[in-house]
């Protein structure tokens, strides 16, 4: 598998659903994205400001690749409703074959 082909998973949250969903919509629509998972139901618990805070949240998985993955965090920073929005970027031990491929012509080179 080469490096330059090989898919990355980022995860962020959401706040909402709307927002979850213009995310995923933008950047699927620019070629950013392959696929974005919305999976609804997440709650967070977390420290912000010094205080222990709790939010329902998406969890989102986006599905891109490396030639592209700056420029879909730089959108991600972008698109985002949140001061200091999650973006963890997960590389997989192993990929389908099929499924490297198709992400690859989802995500064209830019």
């Amino acid at each position: 598998m080469r490096s330059d082909t090989l898919p990355l998973l980022v995860l962020t949250t959401c706040p909402d659903p709307a927002s979850a969903d213009a995310i995923a919509q933008a950047l699927v629509e620019e070629g950013l994205a392959a696929c974005v998972t919305q999976l609804p139901g997440a709650t967070s618990v977390y420290r912000w400001q010094g205080r222990i805070e709790r939010a329902s949240e998406i969890q989102l998985l986006i599905k891109t690749r490396v030639t592209v993955c700056a420029a879909t965090l730089q959108r991600l920073a972008q698109l985002h409703p949140y001061e200091l929005p999650e973006m963890i970027v997960v590389e997989p031990r192993d990929v389908s074959e099929p499924y490297m491929r198709w992400v690859n012509e989802q995500t064209p080179d830019r």
